[in-house]
This record gives C-alpha cells, sequence and structure tokens, in this order.
C-alpha cells in the first residue's frame, strides 16, 4: 500500500505495506470532480472540488472510527504511474480485505420514510451494486458499512443479508465471509460479474484479479485482450474445468461474437 491519507492532518503518507496499521477504506462511484492524488499538494485546491466532501467525511468517520488512517482510491494512487496503477490493481483485494472497516458511500441514494427500510427499487438500482469495481468491495474486507448521499447510516452488509444475495447475486456465505471465493468454483465466482459494467473494457478483468486470486500486467488499450489474458492464466494455474463452460458461453454470446476464443 504505497499511500495512505492521515485522517487529522489530510496529508498523503507513503506506508510500505498494511501490515499492522489500521486503516478505514472507502468504496464507492467516481463521479465528477474527484479529488485526485496530485490534488493533496495543495489542500485549497482539493477543498474546491466536489469530490472533497467524501475525502472529508472519510477523515471525520475515521476518527470516529477511532482510527488515524484512511485509504479513497481517487486520491491515494498516482495514477500518472504506471507502475503505481498496476500494483494498486493487483493488490486492491488485499488492501480492501486488510481495512478495519470498509464504509461505502451510495451517492445516488437518499433514505428518506419511503425508503428507509431499503428493500425498496430505488436502493436496488444504487449504481454501486451494479459496477464492475465494487463486486471485490463487497465482500473483500470484513466489515462493510453503508452509507446514503448524505452520509446518513444505513446499516453494516449484514443487516440486509436476505436483500444483499438478491441484488449481487453473491451467495450469502461468501458475503458474510463464512465462504472464501476461493473456495468457490471460478465460473460461480465469473458469474456474480456477469452483469456488472465498467467504464473501460479491460477493467472488465483486471476488476476480476483478486477474486480469482490471479496477478497480472495491467496494459490499458488492450480492450477485451485483457480477458483472454486473464484466461489464459488461470487455465495455466487452475484445474478448475469450470472456466471452460464459462468460456463457451461468452464466446456464444452476440457481445463476443467476434471471437474465438476470446473473452
Amino acid at each position: 500500500m504505497p499511500v495512505d491519507l492521515q485522517a487529522e492532518s489530510n496529508k498523503l503518507s507513503f506506508l510500505h505495506s498494511p501490515d499492522g496499521v489500521a486503516y478505514t477504506i472507502l468504496s464507492h462511484n467516481w463521479a465528477d470532480g474527484e479529488v485526485l492524488f496530485r490534488d493533496l499538494d495543495r489542500l485549497e485546491t482539493a477543498s474546491s472540488k466536489l469530490g472533497w466532501k467524501k475525502v472529508d467525511y472519510m477523515c471525520r468517520q475515521t476518527i470516529r472510527d477511532g482510527l488515524e488512517w484512511t485509504w479513497i482510491d481517487t486520491c491515494c494512487i498516482d495514477k500518472s504511474s504506471s507502475a503505481e496503477l498496476s500494483e494498486a490493481i493487483n493488490s486492491m483485494f488485499t488492501w480492501y480485505h486488510s481495512a478495519t472497516i470498509c464504509h461505502v458511500y451510495l451517492g445516488d441514494f437518499q433514505c428518506t420514510i419511503a425508503t428507509a427500510n431499503l428493500d425498496n427499487d430505488s436502493f436496488r438500482r444504487c449504481r454501486w451494486w451494479h459496477r464492475g469495481w465494487t463486486l471485490q468491495e463487497l465482500f473483500a474486507p470484513c466489515a462493510v458499512s453503508l452509507w446514503d448521499q448524505k452520509w446518513n447510516y444505513l446499516g453494516m452488509l449484514e443487516d440486509i443479508a436476505e436483500l444483499a444475495p438478491e441484488i449481487t447475486h453473491v451467495d450469502l456465505d461468501v458475503l458474510l465471509g463464512i465462504t472464501l471465493p476461493a473456495d468457490v468454483c471460478i465460473a460461480r465466482r465469473l458469474s456474480w460479474a456477469a452483469s456488472r459494467k465498467t467504464t473501460r473494457l479491460e477493467d472488465e478483468a483486471y476488476a476480476l484479479l483478486g477474486i480469482l486470486n490471479i496477478n497480472m500486467p495491467v496494459i490499458y488499450g488492450e480492450g477485451r485482450g485483457a480477458f483472454q489474458r486473464l484466461q489464459e492464466i488461470i487455465m495455466r494455474k487452475s484445474s478448475d474445468l469450470t472456466i471452460l463452460a464459462w468460456a463457451g458461453a461468452l464466446c456464444s454470446d452476440a457481445k463476443y461474437s467476434r471471437c474465438s476464443y476470446r473473452h
């Protein structure tokens, strides 16, 4: 974990490893005006951006949690460094798993009297439930709390144990940490991501690396070739033949009709 944010000072600090460091971590969907790594060189600039509220809230909540450090992907990764970006993507699952608690910010959901029980269409439609990168952030952490767009506390993930599998299609025992993803067949793990969306095609593969316990170079610009590389690595490393059934299903899908083996 190259960089963490010191909650009280809003300053970035270099940490060689999350081992032995207690920290919170944010899971969210990116929006306009996010605070980036370079912005924190000048807090005046950073605090003028729309995304500053997320950073400010996470720092305040981290202090309330009794911790000193927080990690936020928008501003704790130097994306101008391809090496650092690749390390971050390959380490993301571990970083979320090592956090003391993951705070999930649902920026498109507001809790009202009508939506307070959460079993409603507005809650189900939240982008966070349907994006590729947030899949691992759903079950990698040891504890997950949910917050609405005004930072009203909605509860812990286990508080919606009956609803979450219905929304996410992820098995309840995995969501609750009873079963590890590594103990679930590969085809099943891939199915969790089948309906999720990513902004960049390559992220369809990169968002799965931690879930599949795979490390591979990150090459933006290769398009769906990233998923082909991922499949090839899985088949070399694993004896789980369910990947073959998944590959066949993908290639029969119109979305992938231009490939023979790819994706």
